[in-house]
């Protein structure tokens, strides 16, 4: 049978564009992986990890109005919008050079023996290894941040471990051209092409699951999707580890002070997050906890009128289109549920933003409700108006894990007057990530992020954001007793690399 064609789609009709490739089949897959497989040897070297990573960057500005334009014909996200994704991309990637050429991911440890401890200590030295071929499943909504050279990708490169992508099928002539691009910057490195492998088609993302090969995988994606490679994963005769982002509701929780003091500029600033990019970001708020009195009603007009001056936009796909049209109206539909702005239909092509309104009474038991609890993908967002702090407390305690979790308090609640402290340790146990007077969507790539959380926001307790994200594809191990002639570099005493390391207790920088 032949393979089937893969082809570029532009979202804005819908229609066929081009032909890209076909999808992989199980021998290739095979070639890809074995093809990465060998090239490991090349990243020994962390300089020239380093080196490539600055290059790839460099070779992605260099193209960037080539690529920039295939990602728009293919995602319907816009110039100014791809642009800065793009960015985003190049910084990451350097970013991750300036960890490699810094050293402290290695966790160096070396204690030399103790005959008077209890029980006593050998030599024993310690760092972090590559795990080796990365699987890396790419995003629908960041085709450049979360994609073939997206944080995944360059930070398994940073860690040394080879790539092997299964590109998205809603950007597959992008992912082609950035695919060239960064074998091209490794060819200025002598590194070769199998470092960064790619294959197409959804039997191919199974195949590279189950390869034996494949040492770790990451995605971004669907719980139903992540959710089945992350079985496969663990199915396997040598299970690995599979890191996955795959939903996320982000609840925010207005309290009656801050409505009080600032409900309008509360209500403008939630339709802004939750209708950019289309409310295609895995951190929109999706649903929002606001009381039900004068001043959270005067947060839902603003909330109305921002929303209904927003413009019709489209969705990455039209099977997302129609997705996010099924599951607006099997929402609207249960009982008490209200749409002061009516999410839907904006045209043949489009989909217009709104939100939805309901007592938070509805949400405190396991029933058909439970719905409204489900990341809802596209530009909407649910509204529970709780009564008294007992409702609050009981709709949280019903909340899966998420990736944020935002808290809006008054002046004198920031300052330690109040509840504001109580509510930031409730919606810690929620997310990897706790905002107070902010909104989620924006990501900033910086050493301190965590962009994670408990299941099914993350199968792991690991970021996919900043520069931690490199610990995903490493694994720690120890040498006892070794002679130094035996040791690598990294291990030696007089430290030839001048890495940061903790020496018989004490951290040496």
């Amino acid at each position: 049978m032949a393979a089937a064609p893969v082809w570029s789609v532009d979202p804005r009709t819908g229609k066929q564009r081009e032909q890209v490739a076909v999808e992989a089949t199980a021998q290739e897959v095979d070639a890809a992986v074995r093809a990465a497989h060998a090239a490991r040897e090349a990243l020994t070297d962390r300089t020239v990890r380093a080196a490539f990573l600055r290059s790839a960057a460099d070779e992605l500005e260099a193209a960037r109005d080539r690529l920039v334009e295939a990602a728009d014909a293919e995602t319907a996200l816009g110039p100014v919008r791809l642009t800065g994704e793009l960015a985003r991309t190049c910084y990451q990637l350097r970013a991750f050079a300036g960890i490699v050429e810094e050293g402290a991911f290695l966790d160096v440890v070396i204690d030399h023996p103790d005959d008077t401890a209890t029980p006593p200590v050998p030599d024993l030295r310690r760092y972090k290894i590559p795990l080796g071929v990365v699987a890396v499943y790419s995003a629908s909504n960041f085709p450049f941040a979360f994609s073939v050279a997206g944080g995944d990708t360059a930070s398994a490169l940073a860690a040394g471990c080879p790539v092997v992508v299964k590109a998205h099928p809603d950007h597959p002539a992008l992912s082609e051209l950035v695919a060239k691009v960064i074998r091209r910057a490794a060819a200025r490195h002598q590194v070769p092409d199998g470092v960064l492998g790619l294959v197409h088609g959804f039997d191919a993302g199974i195949e590279l699951i189950r390869h034996p090969l494949v040492a770790a995988a990451g995605f971004t994606g669907s719980v139903r999707g992540g959710r089945a490679l992350f079985d496969e994963a663990a199915a396997r005769p040598v299970p690995i580890p599979f890191h996955g982002e795959l939903g996320s509701l982000n609840p925010v929780l207005v309290t009656e002070a801050a409505a009080t003091e600032r409900g309008e500029a509360i209500g403008a600033g939630l339709a802004g997050s939750m209708t950019l990019g289309v409310g295609q970001f895995c951190v929109k708020p999706g649903l929002v906890l606001a009381p039900a009195s004068a001043a959270g009603d005067a947060l839902l007009k603003s909330l109305t009128d921002a929303v209904s001056d927003t413009d019709p936009g489209v969705l990455l796909d039209h099977r997302m289109r129609d997705n996010f049209l099924a599951g607006v109206t099997e929402r609207a539909q249960l009982p008490d549920v209200e749409s002061p702005v009516t999410a839907g239909a904006g045209g043949e092509h489009t989909v217009s933003a709104g939100f939805l309104t309901v007592p938070a009474g509805r949400l405190t038991r396991e029933g058909e409700y439970d719905l409204l609890l489900e990341e809802c993908f596209g530009p909407v967002t649910v509204v529970a108006r709780y009564t008294d702090e007992a409702q609050v407390r009981q709709v949280l305690s019903r909340l899966p894990g998420n990736l944020t979790a935002t808290v809006h308090v008054s002046s004198e609640e920031a300052a330690g007057q109040g509840r504001g402290a109580e509510l930031v340790r409730d919606l810690t146990p929620l997310a990897g990530r706790v905002l107070v007077n902010g909104w989620p969507t924006g990501v900033a790539v910086a050493p301190a992020q965590h962009h994670g959380g408990p299941y099914p926001a993350t199968t792991s307790t690991s970021t996919s954001v900043g520069g931690t994200a490199i610990e995903r594809w490493l694994r720690p191990v120890v040498y006892q007793g070794a002679p130094e002639a035996l040791l690598p570099p990294e291990l030696r005493d007089d430290n030839p690399l001048g890495l940061p390391r903790r020496f018989n207790g004490r951290l040496e920088r």
